[in-house]
């Protein structure tokens, strides 16, 4: 038996690096440490066996080197393909996905539209005032969550990083600090919480904008009740969130997706801005699958811009509304896809899936999912953090290098996309080759 220790879990932003797998005939056979999420990505489960491309209706078992070229073949003769997914997959492959973007004029996107895209365009806007997990740590004495519940999204977000772990500032743990939450409703989160702050739902903009009016000494002017929320409730709000001496804001989808979108995100910004002119606080967004976070650094690298890119015009063109994934699907206006590490028919509205149902999919994923259903090309792919190694960005965006622990015969998301490219350059070369151009 082999054992690999301080083993990075590759499924939510939290990326817990401090896992123990027990390895035996190539496969995980105990996972110590890991929630039990991490721990059923880890133990691994029925995968997608071969590759295999749609014929007469049915997927049929083709070799690799012909769903690379079946794909290619559905890329090149797209006049505006979309290349989507990106979050569960590492930075190299993404990279890779840009170039392949690039070659064949297409949008790439990511799954951070529809889950925290606001949250980056208001970041975009206003900027952040953040910290690493660890200051969060070993620092942070009083924690807000609003909108999220990482009771179940990310078990172990609060036992390593913020309300129940002892840091070196915050030696008693839990008995040190204080915990809010605020949301529409009861959760397992809001259940340890030492307040609970419950909104009207959509009512997050207003009731972020009356706690600024009371930081502002402007208290006076509020009404009674705002969003559900008694206006003497937030003033103590706002005299807890000031009496400490390091503040965290962590926000998730109960934010980015209420009323007011990324205008939420900018308003809770500059609420934080405002606070540090009397405390220390920072503000973070509870980044779901594990490299959402490095899809939008690596994209931001090489094209300036996080998500939503349009490569039809020679050049990157982003504006959200216009060319993210959703928006080209529900104006039919992309003629076939390719999905990476992600699961759109599960995901987007009826209308957007019984639109990617009538146009080529390509899909690139370890396992079966509802996508697979409507894919015309399905190339299996090997597990990154298990049977691949590569980058990846924890939520708070420092860049971690996810292990391979066990050998496959898969190919890595990274190889699946490169000679995808290379079937898209050969086969382009040869229609030049045989027009004579």
């Amino acid at each position: 038996m082999i054992v690999h220790e301080d083993v990075i879990c590759s499924f939510c932003g939290c990326l817990c690096d401090d896992l123990t797998v027990e390895v035996e005939d190539n496969q995980v056979k105990r996972v110590k440490h890991s929630c039990r999420l991490g721990a059923s990505k880890l133990m691994g489960h029925d995968r997608i066996k071969t590759p295999m491309i749609r014929q007469n209706g049915e997927l049929t078992e083709v070799s690799y080197q012909e769903a690379y070229d079946k794909a290619a073949e559905i890329l090149l003769r797209a006049k505006h393909p979309l290349l989507y997914g990106w979050a569960s997959t590492v930075c190299e492959a993404q990279k890779k996905g840009i170039l392949l973007a690039e070659e064949v004029g297409g949008i790439l996107d990511s799954t951070a539209t529809v889950c925290h895209g606001p949250s980056v365009i208001g970041i975009e806007e206003k900027g952040l005032a953040g910290a690493t997990l660890g200051q969060v740590k070993n620092r942070a004495d009083l924690l807000v969550f609003w909108g999220c519940n990482p009771a179940e999204a990310h078990p172990r977000h609060t036992l390593r990083y913020s309300s129940n772990v002892c840091g070196k500032f915050t030696s008693e743990g839990r008995k040190c600090k204080k915990v809010i939450v605020v949301d529409v409703r009861e959760t397992r989160t809001s259940k340890n919480a030492d307040k609970f702050i419950r909104l009207k739902p959509g009512s997050d903009y207003e009731v972020i904008s009356a706690l600024r009016m009371i930081l502002s000494g402007k208290a006076e002017i509020l009404p009674d009740e705002i969003g559900g929320v008694s206006k003497a409730e937030l003033i103590s709000l706002v005299e807890l969130l000031k009496s400490a001496k390091f503040g965290a804001l962590f926000f998730g989808l109960g934010v980015t997706h209420s009323r007011g979108r990324y205008k939420n995100i900018d308003n809770a910004l500059s609420l934080i801005a405002e606070l540090n002119a009397q405390t220390k606080f920072i503000i973070q967004p509870m980044r779901g699958h594990y490299n959402v976070a490095g899809i939008g650094q690596v994209a931001a690298w090489e094209t300036g811009f996080p998500m939503a890119i349009d490569f039809s015009r020679g050049m990157p063109y982003f504006n959200p509304g216009e060319t993210a994934a959703c928006d080209v699907l529900a104006r039919q206006d992309t003629d076939a896809a390719l999905v990476i590490a992600a699961d759109p028919a599960s995901n987007f509205p009826r209308s957007v899936v019984e639109y990617l149902a009538k146009i080529p999919v390509i899909q690139i994923d370890p396992h079966e999912n509802p996508t697979t259903f409507l894919a015309d090309v399905v190339i299996p792919s090997a597990v990154a953090g298990i049977e691949a190694e590569g980058t990846a960005y924890r939520m708070d965006g420092m860049s971690l290098r996810v292990k391979k622990i066990v050998e496959s015969s898969y190919p890595s998301d990274e190889e699946v996309v490169h000679n995808i490219i290379a079937s898209v350059r050969r086969l382009r070369s040869n229609v030049i080759v045989e027009g004579g151009t």
